[in-house]
């Protein structure tokens, strides 16, 4: 009988990991402006760093260098909001230990450096 109930369940797509995933409203999820993600910086190449957080490393997208050129070094600890993009986080902001913030982009629209160096304005 346990069987019998338990592959109706599954058979309806009814399981308690699928219920969990269903409990964010989707207005919250249009009012998302990004994850906010804190670690150490590893290493720096050009305007992409890699920030571990003790259980992983990412890499930090923070647009190309002839657009800005961000400033931040090995073993600082960073506050990043972006999103995950394409195996990377593209940031939005930084905001620094020591309480600078610095802009990258606004969420939600294309990165003012998108179509290349000649569109930009």
């Amino acid at each position: 009988m346990k069987s019998a109930i338990f592959l109706t369940l599954i058979s309806l797509g009814i399981t308690s990991h699928s219920l969990v995933n269903a409990q964010i409203p989707i207005r919250e999820l249009q009012q998302n402006t990004g994850i906010s993600i804190s670690g150490e910086v590893k290493d720096v190449v050009g305007n992409e760093f890699i920030l571990d957080d003790g259980t992983g490393q990412i890499i930090v997208d923070v647009g190309p260098r002839w657009y800005h050129q961000i400033n931040v070094t090995s073993g600082e600890k960073i506050t990043v909001v972006g999103e995950y993009d394409d195996d990377d986080f593209d940031a939005y902001t930084i905001r620094k230990n020591n309480g600078e913030v610095i802009q990258i982009r606004q969420p939600g629209s294309p990165p003012p450096w998108a179509g290349g160096r000649h569109k930009v304005k």
